[in-house]
C-alpha cells in the first residue's frame, strides 16, 4: 500500500491539473474568507467561516482529486494492472487515496490555525477535529460513490460539480441561517450536520452530547456512498 501511495503522491505533484484544483484553489478560496473575516463572519459567525472553508477543501480539493484520480487510472489500465499483484483491492484503493486524503488534512489544520491565530480559535478543539474527520471521510465515500460514473479525468469535471456545488451550498446556508428552522432536513443534506457541528466547535454554547449525535447523519452518508460505490465502481474502462 506504501509503495502506491508514494507513486501516487509523485503523480499528484506532475499533474497540473490535480495541483491546481486540490492545492491552489482551495487555499485561494480561503484565504479570501480569512481575509475579509469580519465581514463573512457579519453573515453568520467565525464558525460559518470555518465550515465554508473545511468544505471547500474537502470539495475542491479531496472529493473532485479522488474522482479524477480513480478515473485516470482506470482509463490507463493501471488499476487493471494493479489488481494483477498481491496488493488486495483495499490496498490499491487505500494506496491511492492515502496521499491526497493526507494533504487535504493538513491543509485544513494549516488554514484553521491561520484563521485562528487572525480572528480567534475554537471554543472546542476535540469536536472541531471530529467535524473534520467526519467530512473527510463523507467525501471519500462521495467520491467513490461518483466514480463509478465517471469515464474519465475530462468527465470528472462534469461528474464532480453537483456534489462539489451542493456540499458548499448547504454550508453556506447552514452557516448563515443556523438549525433552529427546517433542522431536520438542514442535517440530513450532505454537509449540514457537519458544519453545525463546526459552528458547535467553534461557537460553542451547544451541550456535548447533543453536538455528537451530529456525527449520524454525516456517517449515514458514508455508509450510503460506499453501498453505491461497492455496486457501480468499476476496475476496467467501459468497451
Amino acid at each position: 500500500m506504501l509503495s502506491i501511495a508514494l507513486s501516487e503522491l509523485v503523480q499528484i505533484f506532475r499533474n497540473r491539473l490535480i495541483l491546481v484544483t486540490s492545492l491552489i484553489v482551495p487555499v485561494a478560496v480561503s484565504a479570501l474568507f480569512i481575509r475579509q473575516h469580519e465581514a463573512f463572519a457579519a453573515l453568520g459567525s467565525l464558525g460559518y467561516i470555518a465550515a465554508v472553508v473545511m468544505f471547500t477543501v474537502g470539495a475542491f480539493g479531496l472529493y473532485t482529486t479522488v474522482v479524477t484520480t480513480l478515473a485516470s487510472r482506470r482509463q490507463n489500465l493501471f488499476l487493471k494492472r494493479l489488481r494483477s499483484t498481491a496488493a488486495s483491492d483495499t490496498d490499491i484503493i487505500c494506496g491511492l487515496l492515502l496521499p491526497i486524503t493526507v494533504i487535504s488534512l493538513v491543509q485544513v489544520t494549516m488554514i484553521m490555525t491561520v484563521l485562528a491565530a487572525v480572528a480567534g480559535g475554537p471554543d472546542n478543539l476535540p469536536l472541531l477535529a471530529a467535524a473534520v474527520i467526519s467530512m473527510v471521510i463523507m467525501m471519500l465515500g462521495l467520491g467513490l460513490a461518483t466514480a463509478g460514473v465517471t469515464n474519465s479525468p475530462e468527465h470528472a469535471q462534469v461528474t464532480t460539480l453537483p456534489v462539489s456545488l451542493a456540499t458548499i451550498a448547504v454550508a453556506s446556508w447552514v452557516g448563515i441561517t443556523g438549525t433552529e428552522e427546517l433542522t431536520l432536513l438542514k442535517r440530513l443534506l450532505p454537509g449540514g450536520s457537519a458544519t453545525e457541528l463546526v459552528l458547535n466547535a467553534w461557537n460553542g454554547g451547544a451541550p456535548l452530547s447533543d453536538s455528537l449525535l451530529l456525527l449520524a447523519p454525516t456517517l449515514s452518508w458514508v455508509v450510503v456512498a460506499v453501498a453505491l460505490a461497492s455496486r457501480i465502481f468499476r476496475w476496467e474502462p467501459r468497451r
